[in-house]
């Protein structure tokens, strides 16, 4: 699938969580990565992933589907309970 996003929210933010959208989308070829439901707007559904980036941190990616792939909303480096929950599926 391909990844959209808004040019203006993706320099918003970079300079709020320091994090490119065209990195996070490589969190997307994490195949650790865990994805569920996220709260949004009133109507449209919407996801949060857990995972790596090509950098190699750890990520929050929110996202919703869209007709031609997906589009991602915000992303930032992962609280310490997430990178624990990741930290767990990782384990074998």
């Amino acid at each position: 699938m391909e990844a959209e996003w808004d040019p203006a929210k993706a320099r918003s933010n970079l300079a709020k969580h320091g994090i490119s959208f065209a990195v996070a989308d490589t969190i997307f070829d994490d195949e650790f990565a865990i994805s569920k439901p996220d709260i949004g707007l009133a109507g449209e559904q919407r996801f949060a992933v857990i995972g790596t980036d090509a950098l190699g941190r750890i990520l929050v990616v929110s996202y919703t589907y869209r007709r031609n792939g997906f589009r991602i909303i915000s992303a930032r480096r992962a609280t310490r309970s997430e990178r624990k929950e990741y930290g767990k599926r990782i384990r074998f």
